[in-house]
């Protein structure tokens, strides 16, 4: 029998850093914060938005978008978590705000939810874990993946795939059976939804989406690619929860975009403990996570060290 690992939960409790009845309260949920999170939200989403319509006309149109996009790209961060039904405490809340992040950045929902089922089991596990990046092996290879152009090729193939109704053997892997067809439907309307919306822009006239939407999602879509190869890449690929993941510490602005996910190793180590209440959960277990003290930048610097040589690589661990 193989020796069982300690995850950072079970050392914290053990040493009492952590008790039981404190990580019971942690999990508890409330619609409160989100609700309150989500206005502040909505009210950025309409300041950087009157941005682009400021800049009409001139070149810092372009600034504006990239600006706006960032903002557009962090539904992800919300969709993430309404996937974990931890944003709101009403269940049907969290898929109902889930769905609409998933047509404003064009990640379906359902199928969203089953991969990432697989990436919270399987973490860095290569040939389990969907959601695994890989360490670039050469700088051409880093700046291309966020240059976010395979991330668009996936996306746009995933979709026509699920629109003709076919799966992949890995898809096919982590989607029930009796969820294909919800997967194909999600996807076919999804597609629908965006052919309505372009027809309409070519018949009135009116292009405010492609200006305030879609050129501005995939120009702040290199930032998410940034962030999200500071959750795992780089990290060794072995099943230890205390080795595969990091923590970033961030500004309070990137924090409130992350939706708290900044604090990515104490999600993967209690992933039912709510958005907000993360912070909290960080001062119980800091010592027994990986942080990266200089945040996105300070991983990115590691990442690159790795991938030039001047520290070890650490992705080269256990397969399964």
């Amino acid at each position: 029998m193989s020796e069982q690992v300690l995850t950072p939960i079970t050392q914290a409790l053990a040493d009492g850093t952590l008790t039981r009845v404190e990580l019971k309260t942690l999990m508890q949920r409330s619609n409160g914060p989100a609700f309150r999170h989500l206005a502040l939200w909505v009210l950025v989403l309409l300041c950087t938005g009157s941005l682009i319509y400021l800049a009409s006309g001139t070149h810092w149109i372009w600034p504006a978008m990239f600006l706006h996009g960032v903002v557009l790209v962090h539904h992800f961060s919300l969709q993430h978590e309404c996937c974990h039904y931890t944003v709101f405490k009403t269940r049907w809340i969290n898929d109902v705000v889930g769905n609409i992040c998933a047509f404003i950045i064009m990640l379906p929902n359902r199928h969203f939810r089953y991969e990432h089922c697989d990436h919270h089991t399987y973490t860095q596990l290569h040939g389990d874990d969907p959601e695994l990046i890989d360490l670039p092996k050469t700088m051409g290879g880093y700046f291309w993946y966020l240059s976010s152009i395979p991330y668009w090729r996936n996306k746009f193939t995933e979709l026509g795939r699920h629109t003709l109704g076919r799966l992949t053997p890995e898809e096919e892997r982590f989607i029930p059976k009796p969820e294909h067809q919800t997967i194909f439907w999600e996807a076919r309307i999804m597609l629908a939804g965006y052919l309505a919306i372009l027809v309409t822009c070519a018949l009135t006239g009116w292009w405010a989406p492609v200006t305030y939407w879609w050129l501005p999602v995939v120009l702040g879509e290199p930032v998410m690619r940034f962030i999200r190869m500071t959750e795992h890449v780089g990290k060794p690929c072995v099943r230890d929860m205390k080795e595969n993941t990091r923590t970033n510490y961030v500004a309070r602005p990137m924090q409130f975009l992350a939706w708290n996910m900044n604090y990515h190793a104490e999600h993967h180590y209690a992933a039912s403990v709510p958005f907000y209440a993360l912070p909290a959960l960080h001062e119980k277990l800091k010592n027994h996570v990986a942080v990266e003290p200089r945040g996105y930048l300070g991983a990115h610097i590691d990442i690159l060290g790795q991938l030039t040589g001047r520290r070890p690589r650490s992705d080269a661990g256990e397969a399964a």
